[in-house]
């Protein structure tokens, strides 16, 4: 799979930790910047890159990160047919969630929900908020989940754009 990758200074470290997985699982990677630690560089730079990208790459995906992840996905979703999820702590959902057909209070279960219901192609990750092992299960989770294309979400994605 084609991953695009994009980091400001807060998410620099855990970015380039994630490439190294990416590329060890034979991903393609291309990494949008910053390619060095620039403690007063700024996030559009490099989100944008990656956001179009995955834009003009349909079976692609991104992932981005910045200090909240909360401006990445904001620059992210200004552009048509990008659909950027935001995942920056383990909040537990208030009732259980049923998927995969079993309940379910697992603090990772919005990263599948975002692939099966909203198809997701991008994931912004709040890098001051989880470390370095949360990240790469919340990686793992999101690229190993399926969008399932069920009808009644294919139909509202569909109307995401028009």
């Amino acid at each position: 799979m084609k991953i695009y990758l994009a980091s400001d200074h807060g998410g620099f470290n855990l970015k380039e930790v994630i490439k190294k997985t990416l590329l060890g699982e034979e991903h393609e990677v291309v990494d949008c910047g910053n390619d060095h630690y620039d403690a007063n560089d700024d996030y559009p730079d490099f989100v944008k890159k990656a956001a179009q990208a995955v834009h003009d790459n349909p079976d692609s995906r991104g992932i981005i990160l910045g200090g909240s992840g909360q401006g990445e996905v904001m620059v992210a979703n200004r552009l048509s047919g990008v659909r950027c999820m935001l995942f920056y702590s383990l909040a537990v959902a208030k009732e259980p969630i049923d998927i995969k057909g079993t309940q379910s209070i697992d603090p990772f279960e919005i990263l599948r929900t975002s692939r099966v219901h909203n198809d997701s192609n991008m994931l912004s990750l709040g890098a001051r908020f989880l470390n370095e092992d949360e990240v790469l299960k919340a990686v793992k989770i999101w690229l190993e989940t399926p969008f399932l294309n069920e009808e009644r979400h294919a139909r509202r994605i569909k109307k995401f754009n028009s």
